[in-house]
């Protein structure tokens, strides 16, 4: 397992844009995470439902 590294708002937004990682919106909770879901990002439920599907090397970020 790879060690979680922080990156800058401005790389993660590069990084989905480009295709190159998937944004995950870590928040359950749904006040909170209709009130921080940002474009393009996620949520951990469509993660989850997806895990058979992603590549074992897809960069995933989590906010």
């Amino acid at each position: 397992m790879t060690e979680a590294t922080r990156i800058s708002p401005e790389e993660a937004r590069r990084k989905v844009m480009l295709g190159q990682a998937l944004l995950v919106c870590a928040y359950t909770d749904d006040a909170k995470l209709a009130q921080y879901h940002l474009e393009g990002a996620i949520t951990l439920s469509a993660l989850q439902a997806q895990t058979g599907e992603l590549s074992k090397d897809q960069e995933i970020i989590f906010y």
